[in-house]
């Protein structure tokens, strides 16, 4: 913390001690002293820090520095190391996709933040050796190949110091670094904005470490627009009942593979769940009654890391509930229909010795390659041609969207829906925008009739419905 509540006292003279001349000095409520040799070495010291107190400068409760000498001692720390360290601070913490984030995002900025461009090795070699090994602690230890050794060594030569970030032109040198790819193209907005979250988090652990003159996070300094980015379900998208009931019978007629994936598939519609949900499904989970409606009790997923990105450096990572405690819940009930499908799947396929409902062969975690491969089938049966160039039901994903705009379209409050899905209310408003629209229709509509029924053909003293005069 930085303040100007700052007093300097004349110095003290201990003949006893080694070096007898010491110079006090509060900063708030902390005391600060140091000693010296000679009293010229003092003289010197007191006058410094009365110097920076006549400037006007801050000093640092902590430290007991003026903001001054912050700046001179911190200015040798560059990007490249400030990084790295953010990255080792965090890196036990961080599930594996968060950690793959980070790198990707750091691993975009760090290139625009150079001194110069001369010697600079190309682009994807830079890109390699940030994202996969500079940002990935995992692999700190092993032996770098020498072209990701060049580059690494290149970037720490050239890599600007973090207080150059207090220069707006600097900021946004990272910023335009983030709202692009790696091929020129503009980044998506949702993308972009990841990024830029990234960002802000490594700034404002450099003015926690009083990196900058003043403890102000200099990215809130710079106004920023993002790409845009279509957040909103398009409807175009979305699968009504009947066509969702065409393509999972599609699905199942593919064999043995399809089959065991209808009830993949109707997990993302029925229960609109995460493919990352439906993935790491467990028998336990399953609430099946004979008759009437069954519930699901979910308790996360398992994700997709990659290797190298895990602590035990396999591909997939259990994770609890997306934006939930660790050991949070979601219990989601499941129609009548559903539940026989998910009887009919465990009597047929029973599940994996950890209780998974939905496997491989070989009894491993299903990969989104393999059930893309079986839905995009099913889309060019169950669907027309022209539906198949459409944006129709294109993605799994699309299922989870099509079950969520079904319950609204259906009445269901708001509020439940976003329960059932694992949405705040404020993300499902904002991402069925247009679908809300189309019930709100819906719903004038049958306002609209219920009036004709109470008034006849008259609907006020008025006039007739539908009378502007």
């Amino acid at each position: 913390m930085l303040t100007y509540d700052v007093r300097v006292y004349s110095i003290e003279t201990r003949p006893d001690r080694p070096k007898p001349y010491r110079v006090r000095w509060l900063v708030g409520p902390q005391k600060h002293s140091k000693s010296y040799t000679l009293k010229a070495q003092a003289d010197g010291r007191r006058s410094e820090l009365m110097a920076s107190l006549r400037k006007g400068d801050q000093f640092d409760v902590e430290t007991g520095l003026p903001t001054s000498e912050l700046r001179a001692l911190h200015g040798s720390v560059t990007w490249y190391e400030h990084t790295r360290s953010y990255i080792d601070r965090r890196w036990d913490r961080l599930p594996a996709k968060s950690r793959r984030n980070d790198a990707d995002a750091l691993a975009t900025i760090t290139p625009a933040l150079v001194k110069t461009t001369v010697g600079r090795p190309p682009a994807r070699a830079l890109r390699t050796a940030l994202y996969g090994w500079a940002y990935n602690k995992s692999r700190w230890d092993q032996e770098h190949p020498t072209e990701v050794a060049d580059a690494l060594r290149w970037v720490e030569k050239n890599s600007v110091p973090v207080s150059a970030l207090e220069d707006p032109g600097t900021i946004r040198l990272a910023l335009d670094a983030l709202s692009t790819l790696l091929d020129g193209s503009p980044a998506a907005g949702r993308t972009a904005n990841r990024k830029r979250a990234c960002l802000s988090d490594v700034l404002g652990l450099a003015v926690e470490r009083r990196y900058f003159s003043v403890p102000v996070n200099p990215l809130t300094t710079v106004k920023w627009t993002p790409p845009k980015s279509a957040e909103e379900v398009d409807p175009a998208s979305v699968a009504n009942p009947r066509q969702v009931q065409k393509l999972l019978e599609a699905v199942r007629a593919q064999g043995d593979r399809g089959a065991h994936l209808e009830a993949f598939f109707g997990c993302l519609y029925y229960a609109a769940m995460r493919p990352a949900e439906a993935v790491g499904l467990t028998a336990s989970q399953c609430h099946l009654p004979k008759h009437g409606w069954g519930r699901l009790t979910l308790r996360g997923g398992i994700v997709h890391a990659g290797h190298g990105w895990t602590d035990d450096d396999r591909a997939h990572q259990h994770r609890h509930l997306k934006a939930r405690a660790a050991r949070d819940s979601r219990v989601v009930p499941i129609p009548p229909h559903f539940v026989a499908m998910l009887r009919w799947h465990l009597a047929r396929f029973g599940a994996a010795p950890d209780g998974r409902l939905f496997r491989t062969s070989r009894g491993g975690v299903i990969q989104d390659t393999g059930y893309g491969e079986v839905w995009a089938e099913a889309r060019s049966t169950a669907l027309s041609p022209i539906e198949v160039a459409s944006p129709l039901a294109r993605r799994p994903y699309d299922l989870r969207c099509a079950g969520v705009s079904f319950w609204l379209f259906s009445g269901v409050d708001p509020m439940e829906v976003a329960r059932r899905a694992g949405h705040s209310v404020a993300v499902l408003l904002r991402v069925y925008a247009k679908v809300l629209a189309q019930a709100q229709e819906r719903a004038n509509r049958q306002i609209e009739a219920g009036l004709r029924e109470w008034h006849g053909s008259d609907s006020s003293p008025g006039g007739r419905l539908g009378d502007t005069r």
